[in-house]
């Protein structure tokens, strides 16, 4: 380990009037110079305890956190993974160990352990492997669909391999749909301020009560977007890992995906809500009526001013639930329509 450096602290104070020197009599000779303050933790007069109590609760995070999620290695890479149950079960983003020939995880205590792979489920990039004998600490999951934005959380992982990492940032927006450019696209997803770079994929979003919320899996400079811009960065959320992963840990596949659907390809408007390109034939948009180059503008009381919008709106409702969907049609004319909508295709 380095030694921290050590820094000197110059201070130039000026001198008003015609002497540049003081003289023996000046109360700046001697004036007690100016030290650095060295502490040994907390804040330095700080002036507030309400800061101090919030810089206790983002330690007892880190404390209580970070030995639930560990780092995930295969010939190809590395990632990071969430403790999921006492049975040495720990979630993960298919991306980390997708058609990898080996798999293992490394605690946070440093030690390795070779993992298995329980199952996959490539169109929600999740996974499951399984490891024997670390004794370790399952996370608590929270509930996601409860976050607003502005909302702290906290990214925890191991970026560049550098385990036991921890940055932090606010909810910046929820219901985002974002291409990984593979041909996955992932809906309902939380954006974040919270930097996250390679090798955080799989890790945890916690929220300030210790709770695991959502799982980073993107960052502005993956996907579609490629652009390097650490504060944008997209995580699954809580409530789909927890789903996911207990089918796949009961039957190593998915059969329910337990998010509505509506049946449609969609682009955005020029003019304002989501165009609808294509209906898929029976699906739940079809048997309502809803016609290609119809524009949503509306599912319920809300509003949809884009496909992110809808995706949003639809994050918020279920498979069976029957909405009013309101729309542009072809020649112009406006309708609403009924839609009662069915479960997203596992594939």
């Amino acid at each position: 380990m380095r030694k921290a450096a050590k820094f000197l602290i110059v201070v130039v104070v000026p001198i008003v009037g015609a002497a540049c020197v003081p003289n023996a009599k000046s109360p700046i000779a001697s004036r007690t110079p100016v030290a650095v303050q060295t502490t040994t933790g907390g804040s330095v007069n700080s002036g507030s305890g309400a800061l101090d109590q919030f810089q206790d609760q983002l330690r007892s995070i880190a404390a209580a956190v970070l030995p639930s999620v560990v780092q995930i290695n295969t010939p190809d890479g590395l990632g990071s993974g969430v403790v999921f149950d006492n049975q040495g079960d720990i979630a993960t983003n298919d991306h980390v160990v997708s058609g990898a020939s080996s798999v293992s995880v490394q605690t946070s205590d440093g030690h390795r352990y070779p993992a298995t792979v329980v199952g996959t489920f490539e169109s929600g990039d999740l996974a499951v492997v399984r490891v024997q004998g670390a004794n370790l600490k399952p996370v608590t999951f929270g509930d996601s669909s409860a976050l607003k934005v502005g909302d702290i959380v906290l990214a925890l992982g191991s970026p560049y391999g550098l385990q036991g990492t921890m940055t932090e940032g606010v909810v910046s927006a929820v219901g985002r749909s974002e291409d990984e450019g593979n041909g996955v696209t992932l809906k309902g997803l939380i954006q974040t301020s919270a930097p996250v770079y390679p090798g955080d994929s799989g890790g945890a979003l916690v929220d300030l009560g210790g709770h695991v919320v959502g799982m980073p899996t993107l960052s502005s400079a993956s996907g579609r977007r490629a652009s390097a811009a650490p504060s944008v960065a997209f995580a699954i959320p809580s409530t789909a890992i927890v789903r996911i992963a207990n089918q796949l840990i009961a039957n190593g596949k998915v059969s329910h995906t337990g998010t509505a659907y509506l049946g449609v390809t969609l682009q955005d408007d020029p003019n304002g809500g989501a165009r609808v390109q294509s209906v898929v034939s029976g699906g739940p948009a079809a048997k309502a009526g809803l016609q290609a180059q119809s524009v949503i503008t509306a599912i319920g009381d809300r509003a949809i001013a884009d496909v992110a919008g809808l995706s949003q709106a639809l994050a918020a409702l279920k498979p069976g639930d029957t909405v009013s969907v309101q729309v542009v049609k072809p020649d112009g004319g406006s309708a609403t329509l009924t839609v009662t909508l069915g479960e997203l295709p596992v594939s």
